[in-house]
């Protein structure tokens, strides 16, 4: 009464809602003092809105908070949030041995599947669970000086050692274990640190005198507070690492003495993520680690010069200097390692000491107990395709992050030119796609012009208008940035014709800076070697022609190769770059571009003299497609030789127009190549980067030009929404393909946009401008059904030239184009027909282009073969008579269809849903047959409610049920007729945590099965706090608070639940309902989580019940094992005791 008084006190006294109180009382570290939201404060409203509110968002760091919390009960966890129990053995199958792995990919499954995703849910989970109500019980405790022994149950085992597990060494000095035993438990093999914190706490418990609850929560405290300082040590020591890093970064690497930090000149460039098999635009960079979409690796990749590793610095820059909004900003931990400085090193907590905290005092073991207790860590492995161990089969810690086998409860990124050979393949892919002309405009005022205004910024972009073949270079943004800083420089910048040619010129402004600043040395020297580095060269392609490319070089070796005196001069130059790694010193290009182009030299020599073709063996195009343009660039009497063997390569035609364009001399002497290449069909694929889109549309022109005949131009996956925009037809990545006056051939393929009336009027004025066309041909996912034209729209010059327009539909029917009249007509004899048209899921995109083309089919009168919707229809099944998709769209009935087919997840389907069901297949007027999948056969129909249409029809309506049984519908009786001789019979059925929805489905078809006589082989119900009313009639779960009634044909039932105690009226009620149950053969109380159900140890006042059960041969075991391995006793019948397995065997009681 006097609490009710006082909290009505408080409310009333500060205008408290009673929402807000309620969350205030179970959430007091983070919720403010009710007089915080006074009446007269200003911002009470929206703090009030905010506590409403709290919890409404779990973020992924309160997952991984949670999951290292109490990983130990993840599975326990998972029931109180209704997560069904195929999907936790899926994700226990999937990460064994890593429990944090497992509660966060569990809780990551409810977020993502639950209706309502809040921290109150989790809350509520929690408490359920009585890890709450625990603690608060200890500190009660604690607060009145009650210091009697409480011990340790198991579940606050599990939960303590998922807490900070990493600190375990530490847990075990404050408990006073030997340090001996300790070496042994980190000596056991494959052992998480969670588990390793588990064995202390066991060993503890067996040698421990003193009273177990409050010393270990004392010795929590106190590691509690060890951790923390580790942790802030950490922290602050990588963010002075990253600092001395985005604090100098130098754009153009000559100039040494102009530094800028990362903040100053990075921009962003363009982002893709690959979903469903396509590339989708991001908005930002930060949406890379804030993609929810995504799963624990994420693979970035990037052309040479994208900036995979300035983005990896952004990222520390974020993180160091605490930027707002920004995805790290409330990671406690980031650890970006360069991994080409990794090689032969087998651990990464070696690799942060080395590279990251080499000059901290922090040692190797305190690195990885933070990072193994943290729940806030994330991991970017900058430069996968320069780690020296990629493709080695040892077990490095990297190699395990790849491949999530170690960290799974992490976010690990990998940026990469291209996909490692081993690599966890449900990896969340992205794409850097470079810099755009906003991208660009945004680097020149920010990094380049300064405060030299808008003037100046023109003078840049004018300098790269005048240059349009460096116009896709400059998508790379490495190459745009030293092109903006020399345009801005140079007052002799002029312009170039190729690729090479601005290479070059690049390459001597480097020289020039540095002879300029060193006026007073040998500069012959230093002339000699611009002018020679053959050595050099042949270093450069040595490194990139082997199997396994070589990109740096010891120190030693370099000096042995080039002499001291070039070594230096190239480090001096900035093009050489030394670093420090796992061996010694290291020397690397200062990028893989410029290997390239010193590697090209030394390859133009190869090619000039009697060369053989297996060099270039592992010379790869696709990696290595500037070694290739700059050898061609480099001369022009060895180029030929390079495009012949071009050409014989596999998809080598796009590569031979790149290097064909490096020629700046006449090329008339290449037009029998062009010739060549336009003999061929020409390609442009939505896989293909802008560089080789806009290659080949440049040979495009030059045939053109020149009047070499071009065969055929395929246009795959790539084409825009707008389809065509000034007379040309316009791709998706912003270029336009201009009409061609010797092009005969068109085809458009692949995946994209509708191409209604008004589009396809579009590509016909454009083949109209095609002087030479003779086809235009059309295949793709748009063309289901073709569209009509208007004749008066139709150009007239292509009825004269009698140009042939063909469609090749999904149905694989091909119709041409009747230019006259605008309508399409089928080839051949073939019948107009859609074959089988699926939906599935709740894609709305999907499904609204297949639900308009079915209802466009319907309405053309085109026979549907079948429609099978799969773990799609909604739970109302129809609505409006139409079924209703979980993506919220209705399927309406369709003239021409003739077969529907609903598999998937079983459908909750009484009788008014089943008959709305039939009402919509009466409407479908040619349809034949209706099939639906269930465990059970439903229930009868009563035959007036069945449309009469379907009797006359004589429409066949079946039922397939999950045991593999087809049941016929009797349209007549409204019954279900079993086909076959099969026998009808249900297998194992398992019942688990708290879903209400799931166990009320389970308990009607259980229920059904029994009172249809169908045998249920077993009910396996497991955490649902089971218990058996007195009489045994029903079995109560609990947790649903729904009831298992007697099942007369259930042949086998088990119950487990985690370490629960029963007593002896409850076993009593368990058996007894089993007794009733007059088709058991076994009853098994099972361990559930590793912990076995504890029983009495002899069963008492049930002895009609046990002779019952003994009269019908029944098994009653138990499980009294805590591992994975089960450890049975037995009841005896007789006088109601356990047995062991063995006594019980040597009695002759057990069968094998």
């Amino acid at each position: 009464m006097r609490c009710t008084c006082l909290l009505h006190g408080i409310m009333s006294k500060y205008i408290v809602d009673p929402v807000i109180y309620s969350i205030y009382l179970t959430d007091r570290k983070t919720m403010p003092h009710p007089s915080k939201f006074q009446r007269e404060d200003d911002g009470g409203q929206h703090i009030m809105s905010r506590a409403r509110n709290k919890g409404s968002a779990v973020s992924d760091d309160d997952l991984r908070d949670l999951s290292s919390k109490i990983a130990g009960l993840w599975r326990f966890l998972g029931r109180e949030l209704k997560i069904p129990q195929r999907a936790l053995d899926r994700i226990g199958s999937n990460n064994p041995g890593d429990v944090t792995a497992k509660c966060y990919q569990s809780l990551l499954y409810w977020r993502k599947n639950s209706a309502n995703p809040s921290k109150q849910v989790l809350k509520d989970a929690r408490r359920a669970m009585n890890i709450d109500t625990e603690e608060r019980s200890d500190s009660s405790s604690d607060r009145q000086g009650d210091h009697k022994v409480h011990p340790v149950t198991e579940r606050q085992r599990l939960a303590s050692s998922s807490e900070k597990a990493g600190m375990w060494r530490y847990l075990g000095k404050e408990l006073h274990i030997p340090k001996s035993v300790l070496d042994n438990i980190e000596m056991k093999p494959s052992r998480e640190a969670v588990n390793r914190c588990h064995d202390v706490l066991l060993q503890w418990e067996q040698t421990t005198s003193e009273p177990p609850r409050l010393v270990l929560k004392q010795a929590q405290k106190k590691v509690d507070e060890i951790y923390a300082g580790l942790e802030e040590k950490l922290a602050r020591a990588l963010k002075m690492t990253y600092k001395k890093q985005y604090d100098a970064i130098q754009p153009i690497p000559y100039i040494r003495d102009r530094l800028y930090r990362i903040d100053r000149i990075f921009v962003e460039g363009g982002v893709k993520v690959l979903v469903a098999g396509s590339w989708e635009r991001l908005t930002s960079y930060q949406d890379i680690l804030k993609d929810e979409r995504a799963t624990l690796l994420r693979v970035i990749e990037g052309d040479p010069g994208y900036g995979k590793s300035t983005l990896a610095l952004e990222f520390a820059y974020d993180w160091g200097e605490g930027v707002k909004g920004s995805s790290v900003e409330n990671v406690r931990i980031l650890i970006i390692l360069r991994l080409r400085q990794l090689g032969g090193v087998q651990s990464i907590y070696q690799a942060i000491k080395w590279f990251l905290l080499s000059e901290e005092n922090v040692n190797v073991s305190d690195i990885k107990a933070v990072i193994e207790s943290c729940h806030s860590v994330k991991i970017i492995l900058d430069g996968h395709d320069e780690y020296p161990d990629r493709d080695s089969e040892n077990q490095s810690d990297i190699r395990k992050l790849v491949m999530r086998e170690m960290f799974k409860n992490l976010n690990v990124s990998l940026t990469t030119r291209y996909l490692p050979k081993h690599y966890d393949q449900s990896a969340r892919r992205y794409k850097l796609t470079g810099f755009d002309d906003r991208a660009r405009d945004e680097y020149i005022r920010k990094a380049v012009v300064g405060d030299a205004g808008e003037q100046a910024v023109r003078r840049v972009k004018q300098k790269l208008n005048d240059n349009p073949i460096l116009s896709d270079l400059c998508d790379v943004p490495l190459i745009f940035v030293m092109f903006a800083h020399m345009a801005h420089e140079k007052k002799d910048f002029r312009k170039f014709k190729s690729v090479t040619e601005f290479f070059r010129y690049m390459i001597s402004c480097f020289h020039h800076h540095l002879l300029s600043k060193m006026r007073d040395t040998n500069v012959g020297q230093m002339r000699r070697f611009e002018n020679d580095h053959a050595s050099l060269d042949q270093m450069a392609f040595d490194g990139l022609s082997k199997e396994h490319q070589q990109l740096s070089w010891s120190e030693e070796e370099v000096r042995s190769q080039l002499g001291d005196d070039c070594c230096e001069y190239y480090v001096r130059l900035g093009i050489l770059i030394k670093e420090e790694v796992s061996a010694g010193v290291e020397i690397r290009f200062y990028h893989k571009l410029f290997c390239e182009w010193f590697a090209a030299h030394h390859l133009a020599r190869l090619l000039a003299g009697d060369w053989n073709p297996s060099v270039l063996e592992y010379v790869h195009p696709y990696d290595l497609q500037y070694l290739y343009r700059f050898a061609c660039g480099l001369s022009q009497d060895s180029s030929e030789r390079l495009i012949n063997y071009l050409q014989d390569l596999p998809g080598g035609d796009k590569f031979t127009i790149l290097c064909l364009l490096e020629q700046t001399g006449d090329l008339d002497k290449f037009v029998n190549v062009v010739s060549d290449l336009c003999k061929k069909t020409l390609e442009i694929s939505g896989d293909d980067n802008k560089l080789m889109q806009r290659s080949t549309l440049q040979l495009l022109e030059i045939a053109s030009s020149h009047g070499v005949p071009t065969v055929c131009l395929h246009v795959d996956a790539c084409l825009s929404e707008a389809v065509t925009a000034g007379g040309n037809i316009l791709l998706n990545s912003g270029l336009h393909v201009p009409p061609s006056s010797t092009l005969e051939t068109i085809e458009i393929t692949g995946k994209g946009p509708d191409i209604p009336e008004e589009k396809m009027i579009g590509l016909l004025a454009y083949a109209e401008k095609c002087e030479k066309l003779r086809k235009l041909t059309f295949e793709g996912k748009q063309l289901l059904i073709p569209v009509s034209v208007q004749a008066e729209t139709i150009p007239p010059s292509l009825k004269t030239r009698n140009i042939e327009v063909l469609l090749h539909s999904l149905e694989e029917l091909v119709y041409h184009l009747n230019l006259i009249e605008g309508k399409w007509v089928k080839h051949g004899t073939g019948t107009v027909r859609i074959r089988d048209v699926g939906l599935r899921g709740n894609n709305k995109d999907e499904h609204e282009w297949r639900v308009r083309e079915l209802t466009r089919a319907s309405a053309a009168g085109i026979p549907i073969s079948c429609l099978h919707l799969d773990r799609c229809v909604s739970e109302a099944v129809t609505a409006s008579g139409n079924i209703l998709l979980y993506s919220g769209l209705h399927v309406p009935p369709s003239s021409t269809l003739e077969k529907i087919e609903i598999t998937g997840k079983s459908l909750d389907i009484p009788e008014q849903k089943m008959t709305e069901l039939l009402a919509y297949a009466g409407e479908c007027e040619r349809l034949e047959k209706l099939t639906l999948q269930c465990l059970v056969p439903l229930s009868a129909i009563p035959a007036e409610q069945i449309p009469p249409s379907l009797k006359t029809r004589n429409i066949v309506v079946l039922l397939h049920s999950l045991e593999g049984l087809v049941y016929d519908l009797n349209l007549i009786e409204g019954k279900w007729v079993k086909h076959g001789t099969g026998t009808v019979r249900i297998g194992d059925v398992g019942l688990r945590g708290n879903n209400k929805d799931e166990h009320e489905w389970i308990v009607r078809e259980l229920t059904r099965a029994s009172a249809a006589g169908i045998p249920i082989a077993r009910v396996d119900i497991g955490g649902c706090s089971t218990v058996a009313d007195q009489s045994g009639s029903s079995l109560a779960l609990r947790r649903s608070q729904l009831s298992l009634p007697i099942l007369s044909t259930l042949q086998k039932l088990r119950i487990r639940d985690i370490g629960r105690r029963m007593d002896n009226t409850e076993v009593v009620g368990i058996l007894s309902y089993t007794a009733r149950c007059t088709a058991v053969k076994e009853l098994v109380f099972a361990s559930f989580l590793g912990s076995p159900m504890q029983l009495p140890d002899r069963v008492q006042g049930a002895e009609s019940i046990l002779s019952t059960l003994k009269s019908r041969n029944v098994t009653v075991k138990w499980d009294i094992s805590s591992s994975s391995s089960c450890s049975w006793t037995y009841l005896d019948l007789l006088s109601g005791r356990w047995e062991t397995e063995d006594r019980r065997r040597r009695k002759g009681c057990l069968i094998s």
